[in-house]
């Protein structure tokens, strides 16, 4: 009756063995699709022909559209599926159209002003099959649902989520002076990091290292990396212990309006770590205007510097500020909350009663 659909393919069974072992952070899609029942379908194994490829020129991969050119086939108006993507997601939505079937359809959607997914949307009235569209913004709420002329129940804003099982606090290793660090590549803007930093008595450690990272991935970094700043792979335990040893997480970035940062930005809140970050649309700006992040506008090194500073030279302030973020954390980004709230709206879209609520106890 469920399915879920991955926009590339991931090793879940593998990921959840390591998680278990206190190795790395679970998958949320491993415990949505455990705790749904849902089959786990990844665009990998089936044979690609010329329309693959040809459909590929409109969005996704042709490995997307062979594995929704076999889904289509099989799928009813008993089944409800879930799609990580719009690329995957749309290539579903418009065989069916094609083929007349209507199963139930949810498909996450990244960046919906872009112009091709605008485009798409609107030529092939997309609207008319997917029956909820799923975005991590009011903002991208907000577009989706005036572009298309939707109900406000046609869309549903996924709450961020980290797996506090493994991102906690937990101690400090010692070190000789204050530390800042960073991680991620998406949109990264380690230049004007390394001029807010490079005159401070500071290190700065990045994590240069992005599971959305792609050839496209924009990020900058310094021409010439200052003494004091050192950027490399780091494993999982290494990466926890990385946040754990901050005094000061900062997520400095390129001006974007699709929430580029926001899983470095959740991991160091729930390592319960102050958080300087640029102020972009949606999650971002919204923390920052409730005093839970500190923020700075792109670009902005003297800003940062300052931001920097002033959390340094008052750890009281820092110590609230990442202590109440930390307990926002736990209310509403939780791996668990993300699941039973997901489980919430598939199960609607499929008229199926809700379970009693299963999420896991939270970390002492």
């Amino acid at each position: 009756m469920y399915h879920i659909l991955l926009s590339r393919d991931f090793d879940l069974e593998g990921i959840e063995r390591e998680a278990q072992a206190g190795k790395r952070p679970r998958h949320v899609i491993w415990n949505l699709s455990q705790t749904l029942g849902a089959t786990v379908h990844v665009p990998t194994n089936d044979p690609l022909t010329l329309f693959d490829w040809l459909c590929s020129k409109i969005i996704g991969q042709p490995e997307q559209w062979a594995l929704a050119r076999r889904l289509v086939s099989q799928l009813t108006e008993h089944d409800t599926v879930f799609c990580l993507g719009e690329d995957v997601g749309f290539a579903l939505a418009i065989l069916c159209k094609f083929k007349g079937k209507r199963p139930k359809l949810a498909v996450s959607v990244m960046a919906p002003y872009r112009r091709r997914v605008r485009r798409l949307l609107k030529f092939f009235r997309l609207s008319d099959q997917i029956d909820l569209f799923a975005v991590n913004t009011q903002i991208k709420a907000t577009y989706i649902r005036d572009y298309l002329q939707l109900s406000g129940d046609r869309i549903y804003q996924q709450p961020e989520q980290t797996d506090i099982r493994f991102f906690n606090p937990g101690a400090a290793q010692p070190k000789t002076r204050p530390l800042v660090v960073s991680a991620g590549l998406e949109q990264r803007d380690y230049q004007t990091l390394a001029t807010a930093t490079q005159a401070l008595d500071v290190d700065v450690k990045i994590c240069a290292v992005s599971p959305n990272a792609s050839a496209k991935t924009k990020v900058v970094f310094p021409k010439v990396m200052p003494d004091n700043m050192a950027s490399r792979h780091y494993d999982w335990s290494e990466f926890l212990q990385l946040y754990r040893d901050a005094d000061v997480v900062v997520v400095s970035l390129l001006w974007n309006n699709y929430s580029a940062g926001l899983t470095t930005l959740i991991e160091a809140m729930a390592c319960r770590r102050p958080v300087v970050m640029t102020r972009t649309p949606g999650l971002a700006d919204e923390l920052i205007n409730l005093g839970l992040v500190t923020g700075v506008e792109a670009g902005d090194a003297a800003g940062l510097q300052h931001a920097i500073t002033h959390l340094l030279e008052h750890p009281e302030v820092a110590a609230q500020q990442a202590e109440a973020a930390y307990a926002r954390i736990l209310s509403e980004h939780t791996s668990e909350y993300y699941v039973e709230s997901m489980i919430a709206q598939l199960q609607q879209l499929g008229n199926v009663p809700q379970p009693e609520s299963f999420a896991a106890p939270l970390p002492a």
